[in-house]
């Protein structure tokens, strides 16, 4: 079962990047984040022809998140994250996809800081290591896929001190990924490359794609339950080089039967 995260940076925008990616990479499950697209305005009808059914929460400007499924149809089962019903944006969505619970989240960016953007993103982490933690308990295989906006270690950022006061590596937004992934949840990728530098983001400005000057922001988290299963991974590089391509790059895992 080949699960990818996918931060699309404009869904209906990037759409023909995504189905071309969709088309050769042919994975079983996509989150995507980053949708910038109203409810209505999502594009159901193109992707199912491409094979894919798709549970959704849609927002215009900056967010929204989405769970496709290959020749499958995800079992909706949640649209926030609990703990706070004032919050309105959407950057978390839940399905069941083929016995797995799998979730597409956007964390805040949080920056400037200091100020409210980077208090609601340790809040927001902070929530989602509470349920991440009811969901673990829950005995359920669980897959935690998506930008989560913190690159977790210097190895997830090229050599540079031009990020030292970004809320990307800022020491409490890392010290939250690490209380999130704890002694519990696997960190895949850095799992399967324990030493390798992996980017899946390259800013549009000064060159860095071009420079190779990235960030690792998209992980996905497995359950305890699913350690053994896990047979493969990686990150397409390639799609962040194709005209009009997203700011990130889709990274993949493979969980044996």
């Amino acid at each position: 079962m080949k699960i990818a995260t996918f931060n699309i940076n404009n869904v209906n925008r990037r759409l023909p990047n995504l189905l071309a990616w969709l088309a050769l990479a042919r994975p079983d499950v996509v989150c995507l984040q980053e949708l910038k697209a109203e409810q209505s305005a999502f594009p159901q009808t193109v992707l199912a022809k491409a094979g894919y059914q798709a549970v959704w929460v849609g927002q215009k400007t900056w967010n929204g998140v989405a769970i496709l499924a290959r020749d499958s149809t995800p079992v909706l089962t949640r649209t926030e994250l609990p703990s706070d019903p004032s919050d309105q944006q959407a950057r978390y969505i839940e399905a069941a996809v083929r016995g797995i619970l799998i979730a597409s989240i956007y964390a805040p960016n949080g920056n400037p800081l200091p100020g409210p953007k980077f208090d609601y993103k340790l809040a927001w982490l902070k929530r989602l290591h509470k349920h991440a933690t009811a969901l673990r308990r829950s005995g359920a295989p669980v897959v935690l896929a998506g930008d989560f906006n913190v690159a977790p270690t210097d190895l997830d950022i090229y050599p540079t001190q031009s990020w030292d006061d970004d809320a990307l590596i800022h020491p409490d937004s890392r010290a939250a990924f690490r209380r999130l992934v704890g002694r519990s949840w696997i960190d895949a990728l850095r799992k399967l490359y324990p030493q390798e530098r992996l980017y899946t983001f390259w800013h549009y400005q000064r060159m860095r794609w071009q420079r190779d000057a990235g960030l690792r922001l998209d992980h996905l988290l497995l359950s305890p339950n699913l350690a053994d299963r896990l047979a493969a991974g990686g990150v397409d590089r390639a799609v962040r080089g194709q005209e009009g391509a997203s700011d990130h790059a889709p990274a993949w895992i493979e969980l044996a039967p």
